[in-house]
């Protein structure tokens, strides 16, 4: 493989990285709201993060199947797909909310800044995960 190759590999992978790194910042506005609305309806911290977590991950699917990477089965069978890969970085994600949670003091904010903490530390698995897994080249 020449170095232009390589270089528009890593190009390539680079753009990809930052456009999932946009939809995880869209998602993450998904992702609150929807906790939000849910804690507003009476759901406690687990179930609503269960919800907004379906729904952000929706929308991030959706988002990476358009603008990230190239779409490569039925959209039935890839959003199955995206959602079981998606199981180690939301695993990490939610040991990283519940934790900030039990840290931090029962305040408005608290659930949002729990989310973005849970979402940053699960993206690098996802990222992997969607790139290898879901939308495979």
């Amino acid at each position: 493989m020449s170095s232009g190759a390589s270089t528009g590999t890593q190009q390539k992978g680079a753009q990809q990285l930052a456009r999932f790194a946009v939809a995880g910042g869209l998602g993450l506005l998904v992702d609150m709201a929807v906790l939000y609305a849910a804690l507003a309806l009476g759901a406690g911290w687990v179930v609503g993060r269960l919800l907004s977590f379906l729904a952000a991950a929706t929308f991030t699917w959706r988002f990476n199947r358009r603008y990230t990477f190239s779409a490569t089965d039925s959209p039935w069978r890839e959003w199955c797909r995206y959602l079981a890969s998606m199981t180690a970085g939301m695993l990490i994600n939610f040991l990283v909310y519940s934790f900030l949670l039990s840290l931090l003091p029962q305040a408005w904010w608290s659930p949002a800044f729990a989310v973005a903490g849970g979402s940053l530390a699960g993206m690098g698995v996802n990222f992997t995960s969607a790139k290898l897994f879901v939308f495979k080249s």
